[in-house]
C-alpha cells in the first residue's frame, strides 16, 4: 500500500476524485469514483498517472436549493451505498427488506466459524429468504466464493429468479435439459462447477453416477439444501433415490470446512431415525446426542432454528429493545384457515358404475389371493379414478397395469403404491399425477368388460351426470362472486384438464382458468402461472382459476394470486392437504383470512370416512398445537388399505362374514391415534427446543441491528418517494396509483428528462435511449419483466436515477433540473431557533477476521447532524431531531440575497464544527466495531483482531439552515 493513501483515503486522478480500496499496492492502486459504485473500479499505476491526496470540496453559497433538496440529497447518497459499515455487509445489496425475525438465521449463522444449519421454520415464512440472506452474507464478506443449490427439479427456476432478483447473486441452472450447452462452453477438462461459481441444481440429476463425484470433487465452499427432508431416509428399506441423495449429502457434509445450510419445513416426519440423520449431516455428534439433556439441546440451538406462525406474527416490541413502537414488527400471516367441507351425492348411473366396478375388482381380489399383490392395487387404483372423475376412469380402465411384478406383500416400499396412496415421502413429486392402469394383461374377455365399463365412464361426463363437478361449478363460482381466486386441486392429470375444461364453459370469457399438471416442465408450470396472471390482469374483474394437481403442491409460492383452495379429491395423507393450503397461506398473503373447501361424496364408500379419520383429525390437531404433525406415510396408508378393504371384502358371498365399515374406520383411528398421540408428543419436545433456540438470540439483540439497518439504509417507503420526486423534478411524467403519494405502482414517461439521464436509463432497462420513447413501469415488487424497473434500492434504474441526482448536485457545472441541491436556507414553524442541519459522509476501514486470514474493507455511511446556535457555541441536537428536519416544509419564501448571505456566513464559520465531526465519527467507529463483536460475540476465533477506523476528514456533503418563523409571518 503506497504510504500517503490508506485505504478509504481520497484521492484525485484522471479530472475526478476516488476513494481507495484496500487492493490497492504500491505500484498499482485499486479506486473507486467517489459516489460511484462498484462497477465502477478501476486500477491507477502511479508512476505513470498522476495521482494526489485530495480533500472533498466544501458547500457553497451560490447553490441554493428548496427544502426538499437535503432529503433528495440524502436519499440519493444512500441509494449509491452497496457494502454497509455494519456487521451486515451484503444488506445494501439486496432487493429485499427482510424481516425482524429473519434475521435471527442470519445472526446464529454469523456466530459459527463454519456455518452449519438446520432451518425449519413453518411454511409460508420465509426460509428462502432466511438461506439468501446468509449466503449473500458469506459472499460478500469473503467467507464464501461459490455457491451451490441442491433442489427438486420443480424448484430451480424459483430459486434462481430468487436469488437473481432479491439477492443479485446470478446463478446457473444445472438440469438435465441444461447441462449439455453448459458443457459445450468448457475448456478441455474444465468442470462446470468451476466454470459458474453460482448454481443452481437438480437434486435427482446431480446424484446420478456420472455427475455426482464430478460435483462432490469441484464442489463450492456453501451448499444449499431446500427441501432437506426428501434427501435423508430412516433405513436400508428407502428407495434407491432417497439413498443416494442421501449417500452425496453426506459426501458434501464430510469437508467440515464447507458452509452447509439444509432448508425444510418438515424436518421431522414421523420417524425419529431420519430426523437423526437429517442433523448429522449438520453435526455427526447430533445423530447420537441426548437432545433431552442440557448439553445436547445447547449444541442443537447453535444449529437448529424451528418457528411457527405464532413464534413471529409479532416478534419485536418495545420491550424487546425497540426504542419506539412504531417499529415494532407484525407480520402478515392469515389470520386463519376457513375451512369449509362440501359434499355431493352420485348420480344412479354413476352409483351402478362404482358398484360394477367394485364388483369386478372384488372378484379378481378373491381370484388372485393374497399372493398376487397386482390385484390388490388394481383395485385401489380403480376406486381413485372412479371417484376422482369420469375421464380418470375411462383412461384408468383403458390402461394396462406395469404392477404384474410387484411384491406380494401388501407393505413395504413400492412406487405403484406411491403413486396411488399419496404418500408424502416420495422421492419426488414428478409423475405421481398420471392415472395408473387398472389391470395387468388379461384375456379377451376381462378386457371387453373393462372397456365396456370405460365406456360408460366416458358416457358420465359432465355436470348433468357428475353431480361431483356440478359441486364445483357451484363453489367456485360463489368464490369468485366473493373476491377471491382458488386453486383447485385434483388428484390425475386427466381429472385437472376435465375440470378445466368444464369451469372454463361453465364461468364464461370474463374468467380466466387454466389447468397446470405433471404434462408440463417445471419451468412450463411457471410459466402458465405468469400467464394466468397475465390474462387475467387484461379481464375488468381480473377473475382467475387455477386447476392444478400435486405438482404443486410443494415450493411454489402462489401467495400473490391466489387466496381459496378446493380439494377437488381427497388426498389420502392429510400432510398433502397441509401442502396445497401451504401455496396460498404463507407471508404476503393479502387476505387475513383463506379458504379452503373440501368436496367429498357420502355415498362412495370411502371418502367419508377419511375425511372423519384422516383429514379432520390432522385440522384439530393442527388447531390444538398450533402446527401441523406428520405421521409416518405407511400409518396413514394402513388407514385407508382397511376402509379400501372393508369396500372389497364387504358382500362376498362365500360365508364370510361382511365387514362393518364403522367398526373398520373406529379401528383404523384407534391405530392412527396412537400413532398421532406419539407424534404430537415429540412435536411437543421440538417446540420446547425451538423455544431454546430462539432464546440463544435475543429479541433486544436483533432490535439494535435491526435499528442499525434502517438507520444506515431507510425503509422501502423513501425509495418510493425518492424515485418519484426525483423523476417528477426532472421533467418526467408520471401516472399510475403510486404517481403522487403513498405506495402503489406507476409509470414514467421519461422522454423529457435530461439526455444524460436518458442514456442512463436505457442501459438499467437493457435498451437504447430509442425504447425509451414508451413510459418505464415501476412496480412495487421486486420481480419485474424486461423494461421494468423495480422500486427498491438496487434495481438498476433506481440506481441510475440517484447516481445521476447525486452527481448533479454534486457539479454545480450539470445542465438542466437538479433536483437535489448542497445548501438551503429554509423559513419554517418546524424550528424556534436558528438551527442548522449537515449531511455528513462517513468513510471507515474495517479489519475484519475470517478464516482465511484478516480482510481489509471500506464502508461508507451518511449521517444527518443539527445543532442550534452558530457554529463556535453549537448546541448539538439528537439525531431523530436532526432527521426530523426533513420533514419539515417551508411556511415563507426565503429572499435569495438574505439567504445567500446566511449561508455565507455558515461555511465560513463551519470550521468550528471540525472537532465534533470527527469525535462523532469516532463514536459511529467505535458503535460499528461494538456491533460487530455483538453479531460475532459467541466465537473468540473471530473476533480476534477486529477493527473498524473512520477515516479523516468526514465530507460535508450539504449544509440547510432553518430559520423560525412564527404564526403570525407564516399566515
Amino acid at each position: 500500500m503506497t504510504a500517503s493513501y490508506t485505504a478509504g483515503a481520497l484521492v484525485t486522478a484522471r479530472d475526478r476524485e476516488w476513494i481507495v480500496l484496500p487492493d490497492s499496492t504500491p505500484d498499482m492502486l485499486v479506486l473507486r469514483p467517489l459516489g460511484g459504485t462498484e462497477d465502477d473500479i478501476a486500477a491507477v499505476f502511479p508512476a505513470i498517472e498522476t495521482v494526489r491526496g485530495a480533500q472533498f470540496a466544501p458547500p457553497s453559497a451560490a447553490d441554493l436549493g428548496n427544502a426538499q433538496a437535503a432529503g433528495m440529497l440524502r436519499s440519493a447518497l444512500r441509494i449509491g451505498f452497496r457494502s454497509g459499515a455494519g456487521p451486515f455487509r451484503s444488506l445494501a445489496g439486496i432487493a429485499v427488506e427482510p424481516r425482524a425475525y429473519q434475521l435471527v438465521p442470519l445472526l446464529m449463522a454469523l456466530r459459527q466459524p463454519t456455518v452449519r444449519m438446520l432451518i425449519s421454520d413453518d411454511v409460508g415464512i420465509g426460509k428462502t429468504v432466511e438461506a439468501g440472506l446468509i449466503a449473500s452474507e458469506l459472499l460478500a464478506q469473503g467467507e464464501a466464493a461459490r455457491l451451490a443449490v441442491l433442489c427438486p427439479p420443480a424448484l430451480a427456476e424459483q430459486w434462481q429468479d430468487e436469488l437473481r432478483t432479491k439477492f443479485g447473486i446470478d446463478a446457473e441452472l444445472v438440469l438435465a435439459s441444461t447441462v449439455s450447452r453448459l458443457e459445450r462452453g468448457l475448456d478441455l477438462g474444465q468442470s462446470l462447477f468451476d466454470r459458474y461459481p453460482n448454481v443452481v441444481v437438480s437434486a435427482d440429476f446431480i446424484k446420478s453416477t456420472r455427475h455426482r463425484d464430478d460435483f462432490v470433487r469441484h464442489c463450492p465452499d456453501l451448499v444449499i439444501v431446500d427441501e432437506a427432508h426428501s434427501c435423508v431416509s430412516a433405513d436400508d428399506t428407502a428407495s434407491t433415490h432417497h439413498q443416494l441423495r442421501y449417500q452425496l449429502l453426506k459426501r458434501i457434509a464430510e469437508d467440515e470446512e464447507r458452509h452447509l445450510i439444509l432448508v425444510t419445513a418438515t424436518p421431522h416426519s414421523g420417524k425419529e431415525s431420519a430426523f437423526r440423520n437429517l442433523l448429522g449431516l449438520i453435526r455427526p455428534e447430533l445423530r447420537t446426542a441426548d437432545i433431552s439433556a442440557r448439553r445436547g439441546r445447547e449444541l442443537l440451538a447453535r444449529h437448529f432454528i424451528q418457528r411457527k406462525r405464532a413464534d413471529v406474527r409479532e416478534y419485536l416490541t418495545k420491550e424487546d429493545g425497540l426504542a419506539d413502537d412504531r417499529l415494532a414488527e407484525r407480520t402478515a400471516f392469515p389470520s386463519d384457515r376457513f375451512f369449509k367441507d362440501e359434499t355431493y351425492t352420485l348420480s344412479p348411473d354413476y352409483r351402478a358404475l362404482l358398484d360394477d366396478a367394485i364388483a369386478y375388482a372384488r372378484d379378481r381380489v378373491t381370484e388372485a389371493g393374497d399372493t398376487d399383490r397386482s390385484a390388490w392395487l388394481s383395485a385401489i387404483t380403480l376406486l381413485r379414478s372412479l371417484v376422482s372423475s369420469p375421464r380418470a376412469a375411462a383412461q384408468s380402465l383403458r390402461t394396462r397395469s406395469s404392477a404384474a411384478g410387484a411384491r406380494s406383500a401388501r407393505s413395504g416400499h413400492d412406487p405403484a403404491l406411491a403413486l396411488i396412496q399419496d404418500a408424502v415421502e416420495n422421492d419426488t413429486l414428478e409423475g405421481l399425477d398420471v392415472v395408473p392402469g387398472v389391470d395387468p394383461a388379461l384375456g379377451d374377455a376381462a378386457t371387453a368388460h373393462l372397456a365396456g365399463l370405460a365406456a360408460r365412464a366416458e358416457r358420465l361426463e359432465g355436470p348433468a351426470a357428475d353431480r361431483k363437478l356440478k359441486a364445483l361449478i357451484r363453489h367456485v363460482r360463489a368464490l369468485l362472486d366473493d373476491g377471491y381466486h382458488p386453486i383447485v386441486f385434483c388428484r390425475f392429470i386427466a381429472t385437472a384438464e376435465y375440470v378445466a375444461e368444464a369451469l372454463e364453459s361453465a364461468l364464461g370469457p370474463h374468467t380466466t382458468v387454466r389447468a397446470v399438471t405433471g404434462t408440463l416442465s417445471p419451468q412450463q408450470r411457471l410459466g402458465r402461472i405468469e400467464d394466468i396472471a397475465r390474462e387475467a390482469g387484461d379481464l375488468p374483474a381480473a377473475r382467475r382459476v387455477l386447476v392444478a394437481t400435486d405438482c404443486l403442491s410443494e415450493g411454489v409460492n402462489l401467495q400473490f394470486l391466489f387466496d381459496a383452495i378446493v380439494h377437488y379429491d381427497l388426498a389420502w395423507n392429510p400432510t398433502r392437504h397441509d401442502q396445497r393450503e401451504g401455496r396460498i397461506d404463507r407471508y404476503g398473503q393479502k387476505r387475513d383470512e383463506v379458504r379452503v373447501i373440501t368436496l367429498y361424496g357420502t355415498d362412495n364408500g370411502i371418502d367419508g370416512k377419511v375425511l372423519d379419520v384422516l383429514i379432520r383429525k390432522h385440522r384439530q390437531i393442527r388447531k390444538d398445537l398450533g402446527v401441523s404433525v406428520s405421521v409416518p406415510d405407511e400409518t396413514s396408508t394402513s388407514v385407508t388399505d382397511s376402509i379400501v378393504e372393508w369396500l372389497l371384502m364387504n358382500g362376498r358371498q362365500d360365508g364370510q362374514q361382511e365387514f362393518d365399515l364403522d367398526v373398520v374406520a373406529t379401528t383404523a383411528a384407534a391405530r392412527l391415534d396412537a400413532e398421532w398421540n406419539s407424534a404430537a408428543a415429540r412435536e411437543g419436545a421440538s417446540r420446547s427446543r425451538s423455544r431454546f433456540a430462539q432464546r440463544a438470540i435475543q429479541p433486544g439483540d436483533v432490535a439494535r441491528e435491526v435499528a442499525a439497518i434502517r438507520a444506515a439504509l431507510g425503509r422501502a417507503g423513501e425509495i418510493h418517494s425518492f424515485t418519484r420526486n426525483a423523476l417528477a423534478a426532472l421533467g418526467g411524467v408520471l401516472r399510475g396509483p403510486g404517481a403522487r403519494s403513498g405506495p402503489g405502482d406507476f409509470t414514467a414517461d421519461v422522454s423529457g428528462t435530461p439526455a444524460g439521464l436518458r442514456d442512463a436509463l436505457a442501459s438499467a432497462v437493457g435498451g437504447d435511449i430509442a425504447e425509451l420513447n414508451r413510459p418505464i413501469a415501476f412496480r412495487t415488487t421486486p420481480a419485474v419483466a424486461r423494461g421494468e424497473a423495480a422500486l427498491v434500492r438496487t434495481d438498476p434504474v433506481v440506481g441510475a436515477l440517484a447516481g445521476h441526482v447525486l452527481n448533479a448536485a454534486l457539479d454545480p457545472r450539470t445542465e438542466g433540473a437538479r433536483p437535489a441541491r448542497r445548501c438551503g436556507v429554509i423559513t419554517t414553524t418546524a424550528v424556534t431557533e436558528h438551527t442548522t442541519l449537515l449531511l455528513v459522509r462517513y468513510r471507515f476501514q474495517l479489519t475484519l477476521p475470517s478464516r482465511t486470514g484478516r480482510r481489509q474493507l471500506v464502508a461508507e455511511d451518511a449521517r444527518l447532524l443539527a445543532f442550534q446556535g452558530p457554529p463556535h457555541r453549537a448546541h448539538w441536537l439528537p439525531e431523530e431531531t436532526a432527521t426530523r428536519l426533513l420533514d419539515a416544509e417551508a411556511t415563507e419564501n426565503t429572499h435569495p440575497h438574505f439567504g445567500a448571505r446566511t449561508m455565507e456566513r455558515l461555511l465560513s464559520r463551519l470550521s468550528a464544527c471540525h472537532d465534533h465531526l470527527e469525535t462523532h465519527g469516532e463514536r459511529l467507529a467505535a458503535d460499528l466495531d461494538a456491533s460487530h463483536r455483538r453479531v460475532r460475540t459467541a466465537n473468540d476465533e473471530i473476533v480476534r483482531g477486529l477493527r473498524v477506523a473512520a477515516q479523516k476528514p468526514a465530507d460535508v456533503l450539504g449544509a440547510y439552515v432553518y430559520l423560525p418563523a412564527t404564526a403570525e409571518e407564516a399566515v
